[in-house]
This record gives structure tokens, sequence and C-alpha cells, in this order.
């Protein structure tokens, strides 16, 4: 995104370019309403309220199931934004639908990126499909070890729950710098859900061990599993959709070259996105002999599901993942 801003502890938060001149953050008396938090997915909103608790009332832009590259904003959402003490996004190019939404709104929120500080990874050049050269809204630049590269980056960041730490220093920073009556409640409950984080991390390791080291290929419908692959030993091998998002369309001798590729690693599964169509992958499954799975990736499940939570959602996920390729 185009908008950028100053840092305050790990974050960067940005005023809205329609906001009054910048003068300090708006601030919630001691004893007053719940914080107006606006969080673009529903994982964000998640860890967004494990943290705030009755301390903030968070809306959730992207529905569940939604997903996040083609997702329209409506009128209603505009109005969410204009209100809101503070907007949680992503960031590194996964809401591409954001920027326009923040002109549009105008208002007094504060905007925080919640990547910014974590180490972005590249996409990587995999089976059937060029990357080099490839241009993507995901596109921008990112400084690393003194290296300046060009996107596009990765922005699935959530995949490993070390990076959602990160997030939950970020998050209770912003809340507490917001509303600072409530500071020590924002702090015991990050810590707390770092610990439950640090708890998951060690579990997805626990049942990854499970799976032989030559079975830990992943083929996906595009490439989102860059962070789960890099933290706990997998190769992402092969994606259905060119490119970095699911918009794009792949051409026949890309989905033949894909086939050839799942055949000759003996990969076990065709893992797919709950917020994207299965049918492209179900076919690729079908020609290849391979089991086609459903995981959440940009979205939460329904309310009430074993997925509902971000933990859920993962560890739904590394069972499944685990089941498919032991």
């Amino acid at each position: 995104m185009a908008l950028r801003g100053w840092r305050v502890f790990l974050p960067v938060m940005v005023w809205l370019t329609a906001c009054a001149p910048v003068g300090g953050a708006p601030s919630v008396a001691p004893g007053a309403r719940p914080l107006a938090v606006v969080a673009t997915t529903s994982i964000v909103g998640d860890v967004v309220r494990q943290i705030g608790g009755e301390g903030v009332q968070v809306t959730v832009l992207l529905p569940v199931g939604a997903d996040p590259h083609a997702f329209e904003p409506s009128p209603q959402d505009v109005a969410r934004v204009a209100e809101a003490d503070v907007i949680f996004a992503v960031g590194a190019g996964l809401e591409a639908f954001l920027e326009p939404l923040l002109k549009n709104a105008g208002g007094k929120a504060l905007y925080v990126e919640l990547a910014e500080g974590i180490p972005l990874r590249p996409f990587e050049a995999i089976a059937g499909h060029r990357e080099e050269g490839e241009e993507s809204e995901h596109g921008h630049e990112h400084e690393d070890h003194g290296h300046k590269h060009e996107g596009p980056w990765d922005p699935h960041v959530w995949l490993d729950p070390l990076n959602v730490i990160t997030w939950t220093h970020t998050i209770e920073a912003t809340l507490s710098r917001l509303d600072p009556a409530r500071s020590e409640r924002y702090r015991r409950n990050a810590e707390a859900y770092r610990a439950q984080l640090r708890e998951l991390d060690a579990w997805i390791r626990d049942q990854v061990a499970q799976i032989p080291p030559e079975n830990r290929k992943l083929v996906t419908e595009h490439q989102v599993f860059g962070y789960f692959a890099h933290r706990y030993g997998f190769e992402q091998v092969g994606t259905i959709l060119p490119g970095v998002t699911t918009t794009a369309q792949p051409s026949p001798q890309e989905l033949a070259t894909l086939e050839e590729a799942i055949r000759a690693l003996g990969v076990k599964a065709i893992f797919v996105s709950s917020t994207v169509d299965p049918a492209l992958a179900r076919r690729v499954a079908g020609d290849t002999g391979t089991r086609l799975v459903r995981l959440y990736v940009d979205s939460l499940g329904e309310p009430g599901s074993e997925a509902d939570s971000y933990i859920g959602m993962m560890r739904i996920n590394v069972r499944r993942i685990v089941e498919a390729l032991r």
C-alpha cells in the first residue's frame, strides 16, 4: 500500500489521509466505551478479540469464507471504517481493496499493518508456473538484511504461529496506547494468548513429526503455505493457479506440467483453501489419483465450528495435513 507512516513499538501506524493534522493518537477516556476496532479478516479479528476482550468492539470487513483477493467493500464498510478508532490489517499487499476504502472513508482511525516487523518471504517459483518478471497487486519493496528486493511478497504470515506472536505485541501496544486505562488488562490477555500460541507451535511440531520427510510436499490452489512450510519443514512443489492470487487461471500447458510434477514427485494430496472454488483442483486430483483436502487459510470457519478461532483453525489444518500425508 502507498500509505506509510511512523514506527511505534513493532507496528507502523498510519494516520488516514483524510484525518486532521497529526497531534497524537486519539484516546478513550477511562471507563468509556470499548474501542471501535475494524479488522480486515476474521483471523485478524479473532486475535484482536483475544487481546482486547471486553475493551474492544470488533467489526470484521471480510465475511467468513470470503476471498480477500476478490473482496469488494460495501457502503456499510465505508461507514464502519469512518467510525473506527483503529483499523488492523495484515498488510504486505493482502488487502488490495483497502487503500481506496480508507481514502473514501476518511475518519480519524489509526491504521496498523500487522505484517510490519515480520521478515517477509518472497513467493517461490514452483512447478507449472513462471514467477520471474510477473507483475502482481502484491508487489512492493522490502528491505531484508541490507538487500532491497522487489515484490511480490507472501502476505500469509499468520500460517506460522510465531508471526502471530509478533502480531500480539503490536496489538497490545496499539490498544494500550489508545486506551491506557485498560493497558494492564490488555497486557495480561496478550501474555496468556502468547502462551497458547507457543503451545500451538510445539503441538504442530509434534504432529508434523508423524509425516515421513519424503511426504512433506505441498500442492495448493495458489501459494499460501510459504511461512508454514519454512517453519515446519515442508516443500511447496506446485500450485493449481498461476501467479500469487486466486484471480488468475492456468493454461492447459501449465496444468499438464503440474500434473506431471505431481506424479513424478509422488504427491499424496492437493490442498485447497475454504475460500476458493475447488473445481479445478478436483479435476487435477482426479487426473493424478491424489486426494483433495480442504483447509482454512484466509478465513476462519463458521461460528460454532472447530475452526472458528485462529488456534482452532490451525489445529484443524494440521490434523488434515497429517492425515493426508503420513
